[in-house]
C-alpha cells in the first residue's frame, strides 16, 4: 500500500492561533531595558498624586512567579492567569542616576509572552509558586525625532518607554513599586529610558524620598533575595 494522501488534520481555529502566537514569539521575543525600585509600606497618595500628572491607564492582575526551583537569570511568570511569560536576564546595562532622586542598575531581558487559556482559579497559589497582587498606574511614552512624548493610554507604542507606579500585595505584607521598561530597537534603548526618567524626575518625588541601589531589583529579584522559597518579608 502507498503512502497516505490524506492531508494531516489542521487544528480548530483558536489552537491553530496559539500555536502561531507561540511560534512567533518565540523566535523573536522582545528586548527590554528595565530599572525598577521596590519599596515597603503601602502606596502614599502624595507619591500617587505626584504620578498623577502623566496620563496613565489603571490595571489590577495576579500575576504567579515561579520560585522554587530558582532558575538563575531566567523569570517565569503567569501573567494575570491569561498568558505565560519568560524572561532572560542579559546583563547589566550600566547605571541610571538621577541626582537627588533616583539610581538604579539597568537590566537588559529579553521576553517572551504566550497566551493561553486561564491556568488556575483567581488567588490559587500552587507549590513553588507565589501568587503577587498588583494595581498598576502605568503611562506609555513613545519616541518621536530623538524626544518622549506622551502616547496613548491603553496603546502600546514600538518605540519607548513604560514607567508604572504599582501597588503590591503579596503574602499579606504591601510595598509599592516604580518602574521603567523601554522596548524597540536594541541601539534606542537606553536614551528613551534615560529621557523618560528625566522627564518624570523633573519633580522629584514626595517628601524628598530618594530611590536607591538597596531598594533596585526585578520582582524575581526581589523574591528570591534573602528570602529563599520567594516569601517576601511581612510589610
Amino acid at each position: 500500500m502507498g503512502p497516505s494522501t490524506t492531508a494531516p488534520s489542521r487544528p480548530d481555529g483558536h489552537a491553530w492561533r496559539m500555536r502561531e502566537a507561540g511560534e512567533t514569539y518565540m523566535s523573536h521575543g522582545v528586548h527590554s531595558l528595565e530599572v525598577r525600585w521596590i519599596l515597603p509600606g503601602p502606596l502614599d497618595a502624595a507619591v500617587a498624586g505626584w504620578f498623577g500628572r502623566f496620563p496613565a491607564e489603571m490595571e489590577s492582575r495576579e500575576d504567579s512567579y515561579l520560585v522554587d526551583p530558582d532558575l538563575r537569570g531566567v523569570s517565569v511568570k503567569v501573567r494575570g492567569g491569561r498568558a505565560v511569560e519568560v524572561k532572560v536576564y542579559h546583563g547589566g546595562a550600566g547605571m541610571l542616576e538621577v541626582p537627588g532622586c533616583a539610581r538604579g542598575c539597568l537590566q537588559s531581558w529579553q521576553k517572551w509572552s504566550i497566551p493561553v487559556g486561564r491556568l488556575s482559579p483567581d488567588g490559587a497559589e500552587l507549590a513553588g509558586w507565589t501568587v503577587i497582587r498588583k494595581r498598576r498606574r502605568i503611562s506609555r511614552l513613545r519616541l518621536d525625532n530623538g524626544r518622549m512624548v506622551e502616547g496613548v493610554p491603553g496603546q502600546a507604542t514600538g518605540s519607548g518607554c513604560a514607567v508604572e507606579l504599582t501597588e503590591i500585595r503579596a503574602r499579606g505584607g504591601a510595598w509599592w513599586s516604580l518602574g521603567f521598561e523601554a522596548t524597540g530597537p536594541v541601539r534606542l534603548l537606553r536614551g528613551a529610558l534615560e529621557r523618560t526618567a528625566a522627564l518624570v524626575f523633573d519633580r522629584p518625588l514626595p517628601g524628598g524620598a530618594d530611590l536607591g541601589l538597596d531598594d533596585c531589583r526585578s520582582y524575581a529579584e526581589w523574591l528570591s533575595y534573602a528570602h529563599p522559597a520567594g516569601v517576601p518579608p511581612a510589610g
